[in-house]
């Protein structure tokens, strides 16, 4: 196929909610660009971007997939992004590849929780977006409502391009603000019949396109000018005022169509290849750490950065990038600037889903696959030698919101699980895969439950059973009051004894505490715990009851039970240790009899010392539309949240919680319900408080069956 340069190139990302047809879309724009001849359907299992397994058997998309057309003399390169919010980390890394999102709609819905995903995401980055209003041939299509919709949502940015004459059942004609021409299409899509606007439509025609030149002569000085002086814009100056106003986010068309019946689509693609900006011409541009962006100049030394990788059955792993400067050729040695590596780029491929054509070179701008990379990873750079160690800001992927542990049903597939979540999680960056020592458990973090049910579809057709449960909670354990206590251990076993002695007092460590008076204080060691607090562990030993080479023993023992705390075998915390009397045996006497006798008193004093147990407060914060407040606040109450303010903007409320770590286990998938998935929130540890009693009383007795079945 034809290598196309930098100024032929639109790179746009498809998205939207899940229930827009971005799929069906995604197949009549190939259809209408030549890339296939024939359309495939949802329903036949067979379209060019839900190829995978998965998705042909769940009928909707996991993954993103990236196409490409030629249309008008240019290369539109397509990424068909997923519209559930569960895997939103695939929308995010699509944005940073390409300078526009198309926005598909539903026309009998309107806006759901992926369009306003996906407009937040553009927004943070400043990626232009145009909307495409989809399925107008449906039975409750309502454009006006849509665009009523849309404009409460995002404002008067939102300009009408086109608008539907007969939407509903037998859709088939929309009016065409910036050619001024009614298109009419056969039924089954073609090649439409253009004409002059009715004079039914005429004055709606008029009012509309007033709005949409005014809003294409904001894009510059001069277009301002003209309109002023004369009241109107060509064709040519209407597309060069809306590419501007695009490029700046600050027109957000909205054109007609009926993907399935191939309405609009042909138009569609004619207008990006006029409006999208290049990626010369973008305002979004990636940049480098150093603050420079990407110039995407092809006289320039190389610069491509990876956005996606993905394991592919019968290839292997291919890595997706942008060429962000120079060009890239079969052949071209490169280094990869995370480790300053040397990698060969030994074939290079556009891509229509799961099919590739090879190409010899690609230019600044072009987005291509490759093989057989020995280290590369998203968010890698790759670089030609003049440009060794520069590197693009990394793509900030979404913070995981649903946690869960996972173990193999077979112990004998521990090691194959291991190496399956490592490398799910490597090409799913918006997964997280962690081994809790303190838990001792595997901890997989995704954004939501559906997504974590989509690695278990994965892992058991890997033949690999797993269960997923609730991930134990990291409480902590301290004192409120001070308690002594003592412990002798004693052993005779025929040959040489074990024999240590050791009283102790320990009271709670409080930040610029004054020393407890009863027993002088001799030396001090202050231990910064890893898991949060502090150990001050004191020598008040007199007149040599015990040797001080077997006080670093009984430490030891004392450490070895708070990292496995009394009450429910939780890290300890906070607690000062004061040893001050003991007894040692001339011949019996050694370090292992001291680390158990401490550990034993420590163990006894703990119990003493009025001990409570601490649990995980986070702070939250939950977005939800205004009215369905109510619920999620009921929700909240009953999870022992304490809610600490509120606020509106618009149609949406936020509230301000701090809640029990304890209580949020499958939280997402909750507030999904009770907001049918247009609520999110964020969470962040703020500190450990003491549990309730009744609470307290529960973990007890959950901890002594526990170890009780151990036994």
């Amino acid at each position: 196929m034809k290598v196309y340069h930098t100024s032929e190139i639109k790179n746009i990302a498809l998205v939207g909610g899940a229930k827009a047809g971005k799929s069906t879309l995604a197949e009549a724009i190939a259809f209408e660009g030549g890339l296939i001849t024939r359309k495939g359907s949802i329903e036949e299992k067979n379209t060019i971007s839900d190829y995978r397994e998965i998705e042909m058997e769940r009928k909707n998309s996991v993954v993103s997939s990236v196409m490409h057309v030629e249309y008008n003399n240019n290369k539109i390169n397509i990424i068909d992004v997923p519209g559930f919010a569960d895997f939103q980390g695939e929308m995010v890394a699509a944005f940073h590849a390409v300078e526009a999102a198309v926005v598909v709609i539903n026309s009998q819905i309107g806006v759901e929780v992926g369009t306003e995903l996906a407009f937040r995401y553009t927004d943070k980055i400043s990626t232009p977006i145009l909307f495409v209003m989809n399925q107008l041939d449906t039975e409750k299509a309502d454009f006006d409502e849509q665009i009523r919709e849309l404009k409460e949502f995002f404002g008067d940015k939102i300009t009408i391009a086109q608008y539907p004459v007969n939407a509903g059942v037998g859709f088939d004609s929309f009016i065409d603000l910036v050619t001024q021409k009614m298109y009419k299409y056969p039924k089954g899509g073609g090649k439409p019949e253009l004409s002059d606007i009715p004079e039914s439509e005429k004055a709606k025609f008029e009012q509309l396109r007033l709005a949409l030149v005014e809003n294409a002569a904001s894009g510059a000085d001069d277009l301002m000018e003209k309109y002023f002086a004369e009241g109107d814009l060509s064709i040519e100056e209407v597309r060069r005022g809306l590419k501007l106003g695009i490029a700046a986010r600050s027109i957000f068309p909205v054109l007609c169509a009926s993907a399935k019946e191939s309405i609009g689509v042909g138009r569609l693609l004619e207008f990006m290849t006029f409006n999208i900006p290049s990626p010369q011409e973008a305002n979004n541009t990636k940049t480098l750490t150093t603050g420079e962006k990407a110039t995407y100049d092809e006289a320039q030394p190389t610069l491509a950065f990876v956005f996606k990788t993905s394991n592919e059955s019968h290839i292997g792993e291919i890595a997706y990038m942008k060429v962000m400067q120079g060009e890239l050729s079969e052949g071209l040695d490169v280094i990869n600037s995370a480790n300053d590596s040397k990698e060969r780029i030994s074939q290079i491929f556009v891509n229509s889903g799961k099919n590739r054509v090879k190409i010899e070179k690609a230019f600044a701008g072009d987005i291509i696959s490759t093989i057989k990379l020995k280290d590369v990873k998203t968010n890698s750079t790759l670089t030609a030698a003049k440009n060794a160690g520069l590197k693009f800001n990394p793509i900030t992927f979404p913070e995981p919101i649903y946690t869960t542990a996972i173990k193999a049903v077979n112990s004998a597939d521990d090691e194959k699980l291991g190496a399956a979540l490592n490398e799910f999680a490597n090409h799913d960056r918006s997964l997280q895969v962690e081994f809790a020592r303190e838990l001792k458990q595997t901890i997989i973090k995704g954004m939501g439950e559906f997504h974590i049910n989509t690695l278990k579809w994965y892992l058991e057709n890997m033949k690999i059973a797993i269960e997923l449960f609730a991930p134990k909670i990291p409480y902590r354990e301290t004192i409120t009051k001070s308690a002594e206590a003592s412990y002798r251990h004693k052993k005779q076993s025929g040959g040489a004894g074990q024999f240590g002695e050791v009283y102790m007092l320990i009271e709670p460590y409080v930040e610029g505490m004054t020393p407890q008076k009863t027993y002088p204080v001799r030396g001090t060691e202050t231990i910064d715990l890893a898991w949060g607090g502090k150990l001050v562990f004191n020598n008040c030993i007199v007149g040599g009851a015990i040797d001080a080479r077997f006080l670093p023993a009984i430490l030891k023992g004392i450490m070895e039970k708070i990292e496995e705390g009394p009450l429910t075998g939780s890290y300890a915390r906070d607690i000062v240790v004061n040893v001050f009397d003991g007894k040692m045996h001339p011949v019996d006497s050694n370090e292992l009899a001291f680390k158990l006798a401490g550990r034993n008193a420590f163990k006894e004093a703990f119990k003493a010392a009025a001990p409570k147990i601490l649990e995980p407060i986070y702070d939250m914060e939950v977005s939800v539309p205004s009215d369905l407040m109510g619920g999620v606040m009921t929700d909240l109450q009953g999870r022992r949240a304490i809610v600490m303010g509120m606020d509106s903007e618009g149609t949406s409320s936020t509230i301000k919680a701090q809640v029990p770590l304890a209580e949020m286990y499958r939280y997402s998938t909750s507030l999904s319900s009770l907001t049918s998935g247009r609520g999110s929130f964020t969470m962040k540890f703020n500190e450990y408080q003491a549990v309730p009693t009744d609470v307290q009383t529960a973990l007890l007795k959950a901890y002594e069956e526990a170890t009780k079945d151990e036994e």
